[in-house]
């Protein structure tokens, strides 16, 4: 279905596209690692011991700390990103400033190198330029658009809020559970949980569904066996 521009209903040619799709990225990566980081630490306590004190603090320590971890993460990373475009940005201004002429032959030669003849490139590059230099310079050259730049605190707190649902999940459900059947519980609840997000993932980038899921199940799953098995062998050992 189009629109009236011309435009796909189900293509990314709307404004702020690099916006939502940081949030989108940053949340659903977040979730996924506060499910798995969560579950894989308080499995891992249980299956060294049964007693509830134990479990809540190493879970509410995973939780906080990987959440802080994970906005900090991702407040650093999208910063860099941000301040190097940023730094293009103004290279492209100073040099439309100082050297116009030369901008233009570099924009129409951008235009015909995709194609164009060299008087269509000329004609595209004049209309643009006339519409906004700037803008059509960063596009062509640099694939940047100034008013799409992302924000690294709206990926700091979509990662860290993201983490945090994610692993609540595990850890309510490990503690509120019975100790005979909490594990295997955990367990499921966990590797649904990755599921949904493993299909989630896929969706927004538009990827096979199936192989996604399956990928992150698997992980999940072996980093819960992976760390239950650690747990139960220092307690059975005496060590804890």
């Amino acid at each position: 279905m189009t629109t009236e521009n011309g435009l796909h209903d189900d293509e990314p040619h709307r404004e702020g596209l690099a916006q939502r799709l940081n949030w989108l990225r940053a949340g659903v990566l977040g979730a996924n690692d506060g499910i798995v980081s969560v579950a894989a630490i308080v499995v891992g306590v249980a299956g060294a011991t049964s007693a509830f004190a134990p479990i809540l603090t190493a879970g509410l320590a995973g939780l906080v700390g990987g959440a802080v971890s994970m906005a900090l993460g991702e407040y650093v990373s999208v910063s860099s990103q941000r301040d190097s475009e940023h730094a293009l940005i103004a290279k492209e201004k100073r040099e439309l400033a100082e050297m116009p002429e030369e901008e233009f032959e570099e924009l129409a030669g951008l235009y015909e190198a995709k194609g164009l003849s060299p008087a269509t490139a000329r004609q595209v590059a004049h209309e643009l330029t006339e519409h906004d230099v700037l803008a059509a310079h960063l596009s062509a050259e640099l694939n940047i658009d100034q008013n799409d730049v992302v924000s690294p605190w709206h990926a700091a707190f979509a990662s860290a809020i993201a983490f945090t649902i994610g692993g609540i999940l595990p850890l309510l459900s490990i503690l509120f559970l019975p100790p005979s059947i909490r594990i295997i519980v955990t367990f499921v609840v966990v590797l649904i949980a990755l599921a949904i997000t493993g299909y989630v993932a896929a969706y927004i980038g538009g990827s096979s569904r199936g192989r996604a899921v399956v990928r992150v199940v698997i992980g999940g799953a072996l980093a819960l066996i992976a760390t239950f098995l650690i747990g139960s062998l220092l307690g059975t050992s005496g060590v804890v």
